[in-house]
């Protein structure tokens, strides 16, 4: 969603705001801008579309300081135009946000009453006007900002800037990500540590309700309740703020490559000396159920995990969207692991959800990419997915890490539960092993793929058809195509093709089968002939066994190695993604950065 940056600097901070702003392009937007303050004078530049709009307005209409924020804005109220872009302004007050303002009606209202009116038609400016206000009754700068967000009702990461204070920036979260960078007579605040690399490799992130005031001199941050806090300084790697494409024309190209070693540096993770090397709390012989949340791609690795849990382990296993989750306020028995899965592990709908269960779960448990995320820290267990940093905004080599981590927690369980003795489980794990291997093969199909997807890319709807541990895959399939080439696609269940989706097929649609020889083959044959039988054209994606026994009046075959049905869903996700990537490249649409998408959402 949309990134926020922030410079105490002892040089011209404009070009370091701008350079900040581009590493956190890979969560979305549609404009962007940034306020200094420069002698004590506060101003702002801001443009629509992509910030090198921002940099060209730069060139011609310089920003000087020493002091100053910037912002990516992912529209949510009002239109993607210069005047809803961020820094709002309201007389001495500069502010950036990223969240929603819940109560913007009673507001705008409030302030309308005291002659105050909008620029803009966002919520974010109500917030400056809010503060200003209270400068203008007498207030310090500190003092606004705390009356401020006492008004406020929603989610948020705020910073302010003032008019006359050029060594002071105030940050505040509530159910958005903040982070404070701390320099050698330098400050720095950021959505995230990619923000301030490499600027800085210390990082202090605030928790949930926190509010910090800013100096060069440091930073001094107070809780939800006012109190002071002391948050620790944490070490950040290098690689979270690396991003290099490695010669590849998409960063979704690059991503897709690196599955196998991202695979590989998982497994080599987890699993130690023949066995599933996971903390002690993790004891599935105390679980009589698994609840898994998680929202988009994550979720439907969820559903993949969910034939996991109940074929391999036997355990009762659901799968919840984390935005309709606590809304249904479902009950939590006490002997459940709840499981919180997200790339970025601070989605703002799986966060909810595992706050509502917080208490009411046996365990809560995060699958994350980001260790030091929001979800990681306020589970009771956190896995990290070692996926590396993902810039594409439709996620590949972490779903492929979801499920290998998914995976072994199933395995875990089977050995916990019995269900599989210690040769048993060698023999599974020797099958997870072999995956990186087969996925490097699966790569290999690129070139196919690239060919299918100039027919694709033509059609206006797609199909995809899986059983199965399939049918995620299918949902997964159709989601990558639809984000990132703005193809209409839907997934179904074969089995469910018969009971309505069969009308849609004609000779225009395409319909794409994940169909590995397995248990549910011949079910899934019938249901593909079902469509060639009305002129639909199918692309079938198999394995050498599944090609030779009906491949027979296809439209188009992909043909995967062998692999342990199990874990067939790993390897399809790659030739989906293939297709999905190829299709957009073929139409032409910004693969990394599809229009009206984010990479991480950060409100509901």
């Amino acid at each position: 969603m949309c990134g926020i940056v922030g410079i105490l600097g002892s040089h011209e901070v404009a070009p370091l705001l701008v350079e900040s702003l581009k590493r956190l392009e890979y969560r979305g937007y549609d404009s962007a801008g940034i306020a200094t303050v420069c002698e004590g004078r506060l101003d702002r530049r801001r443009a629509t579309g992509k910030l090198v709009n921002l940099s060209d307005l730069l060139v011609h209409d310089p920003l000087p300081g020493h002091a100053g924020i910037g912002h990516t804005r992912w529209a949510t109220h009002g239109p993607a135009v210069t005047r809803n872009a961020h820094p709002h302004r309201a007389g001495r007050v500069s502010v950036v946000h990223n969240g929603i303002i819940e109560n913007f009606r009673e507001l705008r209202a409030w302030l309308a009453e005291r002659g105050k009116g909008q620029e803009s038609d966002t919520d974010t400016e109500l917030v400056a006007m809010l503060a200003d206000h209270f400068l203008s009754d007498g207030a310090s700068p500190e003092e606004a900002v705390e009356a401020t967000l006492a008004r406020l009702t929603g989610a948020y990461a705020l910073l302010f800037l003032f008019e006359g204070e050029d060594d002071l920036l105030i940050a505040a979260r509530k159910g958005s990500p903040l982070a404070i960078g701390h320099g050698e007579g330098e400050m720095f605040v950021g959505s995230d540590a990619i923000a301030l690399a490499p600027l800085t490799s210390r990082v202090t992130y605030l928790e949930e309700g926190d509010w910090a005031v800013v100096t060069r001199g440091g930073a001094r941050i107070r809780d939800a309740l006012g109190r002071l806090a002391n948050r620790p300084v944490r070490q950040v790697s290098a690689e979270a703020g690396a991003a290099d494409k490695g010669g590849h024309r998409h960063f979704m190209a690059k991503e897709i490559e690196e599955q196998p070693a991202r695979l590989t540096a998982a497994f080599d993770h987890y699993l130690r000396d023949g066995r599933v090397g996971l903390p002690e709390a993790l004891d599935f012989g105390g679980v009589d159920r698994v609840t898994m949340v998680a929202c988009g791609t994550a979720s439907y690795a969820c559903h993949v995990a969910k034939y996991w849990f109940e074929q391999v382990a036997g355990i009762p296993a659901d799968v919840d969207v984390a935005s309709e989750f606590r809304y249904r306020e479902p009950p939590i028995p006490p002997r459940t692991l709840a499981v919180f899965v997200s790339q970025s592990g601070e989605t703002a709908d799986t966060l909810a959800a595992l706050r509502y269960c917080q208490g009411k779960a046996a365990l809560n448990l995060a699958v994350v990419n980001v260790p030091e995320s929001s979800i990681a820290r306020e589970s009771d267990v956190a896995l990290p997915i070692h996926a590396g940093r993902e810039i594409g905004v439709a996620s590949t080599k972490a779903f492929s890490c979801q499920l290998a981590v998914l995976a072994l927690l199933a395995l875990k369980a089977a050995r916990d539960r019995g269900r599989l003795d210690d040769e048993g489980l060698a023999e599974r794990l020797a099958e997870l092993r072999n995956l990186p291997g087969l996925v490097n093969h699966a790569l290999s199909l690129g070139e196919e793929c690239h060919r299918i997807a100039q027919g694709l890319s033509e059609a206006r709807d797609v199909l995809f058809l899986g059983r199965g541990r399939m049918f995620p895959l299918a949902l997964e399939g159709a989601l990558k195509l639809k984000e990132i080439s703005y193809i209409h696609a839907e997934a179904y269940a074969s089995g469910e093709l018969k009971h309505g989706p069969i009308a849609l097929v004609d000779p225009a649609v395409p319909v794409i089968v994940l169909a590995p020889h397995d248990e549910l083959f011949d079910k899934t044959v019938s249901n593909m002939q079902e469509v060639m039988a009305r002129g639909g054209k199918v692309l079938l994606v198999t394995d050498r066994r599944g090609a030779q026994e009906a491949a027979l009046g296809v439209w188009e075959t992909l043909v995967l190695p062998d692999v342990a049905a199990p874990w067939a869903p790993i390897l399809y996700a790659v030739p989906a993604q293939l297709l999905a990537y190829h299709t957009a490249v073929a139409k032409g649409t910004d693969v990394d950065q599809p229009r009206n998408l984010a990479k991480s959402v950060t409100v509901e």
